[in-house]
């Protein structure tokens, strides 16, 4: 597999680093050095594009690789305000977009556990959700993308709440905590408790490999495919 990465930061090394460990080759890396001076034609020799940039610039990161008829593979969070819109022009382009807010295979399976646990609770009113996320003191988003994700899943089953809130501000909503201490890779709960008992749903990252990792199982998925897709289409959950 040909790759290109947008964005060779923390993520885009170990990205990387995998890769080539798995026999893949990265053709090209883009970063702010040389992403002003890239056009479409550049990325023809690739088979799969992995993006992990800013918000700001995921959408013309996108659009250029619709251009080229590369499908791309997209990490970045923060820039959904624009998903309709984008995902139009990829399809138009009849390229492949695989946007997530987190690609480990774990959380994932862990998405998929928050669904089935929030109908399990549905009939029983006595126990009150929240959710709570730690990450390190650097992350600058709160909640994370993955607890979004997350209360969007458990609120399509569970219907005692119908959107979500941070710490619970708005009324009847579902409490999203987060926390922001020391060097903590990413912990996710989602809690059901009362008076009596607490039963707790847990996924923990002991590293960002498994990010890395889930990116890359993505992209080999996402090469060949026209479309836009999600992490539930890769995993079938």
């Amino acid at each position: 597999m040909k790759i290109v990465l947008f964005g060779h930061g923390k993520m885009g090394q170990l990205i990387e680093k995998l890769a080539l460990n798995a026999g893949h080759e990265v053709v090209l890396t883009v970063d702010e050095s040389n992403r002003a001076d890239l056009t479409s034609a550049d990325l023809q020799h690739a088979d799969v594009a992995i993006e992990f940039t800013t918000p700001e610039a995921a959408p013309a990161n996108i659009c250029l690789c619709a251009d080229a008829g590369l499908p791309i593979v997209v990490g970045t969070t923060g820039w959904y305000d624009h998903f309709e819109e984008i995902s139009n022009y990829v399809k138009q382009k009849g390229s492949a977009l695989l946007p997530a807010t987190n690609f480990s295979l774990g959380v994932n399976l862990f998405f998929a556990m928050s669904e089935k646990l929030g109908a399990l609770m549905q009939p029983h009113a006595q126990y009150q959700a929240r959710i709570e996320e730690t990450h390190h003191v650097h992350k600058k988003d709160a909640p994370s993308g993955t607890a979004i994700t997350t209360a969007e899943r458990l609120l399509s089953t569970w219907k005692n709440a119908s959107a979500w809130s941070l710490d619970g501000s708005v009324p009847n909503s579902l409490p999203v905590i987060a926390h922001r201490i020391d060097e903590v890779p990413g912990t996710h709960e989602v809690i059901f408790s009362n008076t009596i008992d607490e039963i707790r749903l847990t996924h923990t990252a002991f590293n960002r490999e498994g990010f890395a990792s889930g990116a890359l199982f993505a992209a080999q998925w996402l090469c060949g495919k026209k479309g836009v897709f999600t992490m539930r289409d890769v995993l079938g959950v």
